[in-house]
């Protein structure tokens, strides 16, 4: 099928943006946008900030391209680095998180596909605004968008790799 379109340009501070305790999310191409096949957001992250508990998605694929920075991730059993220039998969399935490894502020690219999985970082981010959130609400957003979560691995997480993480000493 042949589309034609005008070109679209995305400046860098072009598209919307949350913060999610230790990660921001900038919305830059939305799955309504390319027939639900991807969607494209940038994450900047603070120094040595954990992006997320173990988790696993049962859905999408995601890619990260590293533009600033080091991330660090586990991605099942394996721990890899990586930086600018390089990208990361993180295949469906797998259990892994990420972070920035470094002490200065990391951006990554994240391509996720099949499109869908970026609007549960929209309906997170209100429920973490005020801190801790209700375990119960966050439970019934991962179990809408196929995601399984373990947060009780967040304090081993930030010991083992010298993280921080909101409520983590």
């Amino acid at each position: 099928m042949l589309t034609t379109s005008s070109p679209v340009i995305i400046g860098p501070t072009d598209g919307e943006a949350v913060t999610l305790q230790t990660i921001g999310v900038r919305f830059m191409i939305p799955g309504a946008d390319t027939d639900t096949r991807f969607s494209l957001v940038e994450h900047p992250m603070p120094p040595r900030g954990l992006a997320a508990p173990l988790h696993r998605h049962n859905r999408e694929d995601e890619y990260s391209f590293i533009l600033e920075g080091r991330m660090g991730a586990l991605l099942g059993d394996d721990v890899v680095e990586a930086g600018p220039g390089d990208l990361v998969y993180k295949p469906r399935g797998q259990w892994h998180t990420f972070w920035n490894a470094g002490d200065e502020p990391a951006r990554i690219l994240e391509i996720i596909s099949p499109a869908g999985f970026e609007q549960f970082f929209a309906e997170l981010a209100p429920l973490v605004s005020g801190g801790a959130p209700d375990p119960d609400a966050v439970g019934e957003l991962c179990a809408r968008y196929a995601l399984d979560m373990q947060p009780e691995s967040v304090p081993g997480l930030c010991s083992r790799f010298g993280l921080w993480f909101p409520g983590v000493e």
